[in-house]
């Protein structure tokens, strides 16, 4: 079996265990859409990634605050080009080049009546506001834990007598 399939085949197990739908899973590890969903249940019908899914399954997971927080930053920082490729492409892309496109400060595609697409991305400033919040909120529970625990005689400066 070739290396790239073994990949492909790794890649929806890893897919799979976050996702949990075959389809997505096959489609994201580079499947054609038309037989991923078949490709998919075929992997999944093998012991040696049915193991491995088990596996995955059973590490932890991330804490959703820290990939909000990613997500976050991706929006407030993250670059346009892809978008403006697809919006200044002469010829219509094919399902593999559009899948390869990182939209993901995209909030909505339309295409217009006379031709060409209309683009709209998500509030780059609005995200940063978010990060803000979120950082304010994340550093008053800190400070908060740090008071309670200095009022219950524990902490860092406890041994200091401070």
């Amino acid at each position: 079996m070739p290396d790239q399939t073994k990949r492909m085949r790794r890649q929806f197990c890893s897919l799979y265990a976050m996702l949990g739908n075959i389809s997505e899973a096959a489609r994201g590890a580079g499947f054609p859409p038309e037989s991923a969903f078949r490709e998919g249940l075929e992997i999944l019908g093998m012991p040696q990634y049915q193991r491995l899914i088990q596996r995955l399954t059973r590490m932890p997971r991330i804490d959703p605050r820290h990939q909000v927080r990613a997500g976050l930053e991706r929006l407030a920082f993250g670059t346009a080009n892809d978008a403006l490729a697809l919006l200044l492409s002469e010829e219509p892309m094919t399902g593999e080049q559009l899948s390869r496109l990182d939209l993901f400060n995209v909030s909505e595609i339309k295409k217009v009546k006379g031709g060409g697409l209309e683009i709209k991305f998500f509030d780059r400033q609005r995200a940063l506001e978010r990060m803000y919040e979120y950082a304010s909120s994340a550093d008053s529970g800190e400070t908060a834990r740090s008071l309670l625990a200095a009022l219950a005689g524990g902490g860092e400066d406890a041994e200091d007598g401070v």
